[in-house]
């Protein structure tokens, strides 16, 4: 393991105006996605949408974009595979490596997620392929009676294997413990929770002597339900959210890259920016969204080449409004000015 570079990686991908592009959807989820424009989930057309992404100037404001298995082994049309295209835009090529989450016996609507077997080989494939960091993602729901505590260190057990056999890869890993935001629960339950999962986490990652100096850590916000009767300020997710980070993430790890789990776009956007202007933190704080960067340029394409350009537009648009809300420099009137 090569700290030095794991950590100069790890800052890399959380730059100040930077963040992680999430653009490693499966192919079933693809297929919803491209359902609701009108599209065919055909390998052409998903290579042809991630294209026009890595080749618009949103990349400016993309420190790393996360492929998916089929991406990091797809060329372009011109024939220079994908992950060179990200490479030329200046940012760094990483992979998904979970292989998703299954039910865990006994413990009803809880899930494992499951990849470990085989791991250490496919991470050799990977970086060899050009990956400089991976991602993992863990799945921790609120409702009734759960999540249990079995599942909680289950899953940061898991992450902490990955997030070890990464780095002993020389590869960065990204370490995504997600609180869901579905149900009704109110954002206090949703603190909790996530206080729960990050000490469970950090814990398991001491265990595994994975070093934080050379990871980047991908959770969700503190925000209440999708159902829940009461929702918050942007100022209340910026704070609670920076609270239970505080109370649970070390100094080390070089940046928190946060995923948009459903919010909206502008909503990801503004809590993103709330927290930064409260600052406080040793950490540097910046996106790593996948919904909140894609849903208007996947929108605005809807599977016609003669809208790739209005797609980019839309794309750079959204990076650039992250870029600023990365450094607490984004205001409403910015999205009101594009308009």
């Amino acid at each position: 393991m090569d700290l030095a570079e794991l950590n100069k990686v790890a800052n890399a991908m959380v730059a100040p105006g930077r963040g992680v592009l999430a653009a490693d959807e499966s192919a079933g989820t693809c297929k919803k996605r491209f359902a609701a424009i009108g599209v065919e989930s055909t390998e052409g057309n998903r290579r042809d949408y991630r294209e026009l992404l890595f080749r618009s100037k949103g990349m400016a404001n993309i420190s790393g974009v996360i492929l998916f298995d089929e991406t990091i082994r797809q060329r372009a049309k011109d024939g220079t595979p994908l992950a060179k295209i990200i490479e030329q835009a200046g940012s760094l090529p990483g992979i998904k490596v979970d292989k998703g989450t299954k039910p865990i016996p006994f413990y009803p609507e809880e899930v494992i997620t499951e990849g470990l077997d085989g791991l250490r080989e496919r991470l050799v494939e990977y970086r060899g392929l050009g990956a400089k960091f991976c991602k993992w993602r863990a799945v921790i729901d609120i409702g009734p009676g759960i999540p249990s505590y079995y599942c909680v260190k289950a899953n940061a057990d898991a992450l902490a294997r990955y997030a070890a056999l990464c780095q002993d890869e020389n590869l960065v890993p990204i370490v995504e413990p997600e609180v869901l935001m579905d149900g009704d629960h109110d954002i206090d339950r949703c603190y909790q929770v996530s206080e729960l999962a990050l000490k469970a986490l950090f814990h398991e990652l001491y265990l595994a002597r994975v070093k934080l100096e050379g990871m980047v850590l991908k959770p969700n916000m503190v925000v209440p339900g999708k159902k829940s009767a009461k929702q918050a300020s942007v100022d209340e997710v910026a704070e609670k959210t920076l609270r239970v980070l505080k109370e649970c993430v070390p100094a080390a790890v070089p940046g928190i890259a946060f995923l948009s789990g459903g919010q909206s776009d502008l909503d990801a956007t503004a809590r993103l920016n709330a927290m930064n202007r409260m600052g406080g933190g040793p950490w540097k704080i910046t996106f790593s969204y996948s919904r909140a960067l894609q849903a208007a340029p996947q929108k605005a394409w809807s599977g016609k080449v003669e809208n790739v350009p209005a797609a980019q537009a839309a794309f750079t648009h959204r990076a650039a409004m992250n870029g600023l809300a990365s450094m607490g420099k984004w205001s409403p009137e910015l999205e009101k000015k594009a308009a």
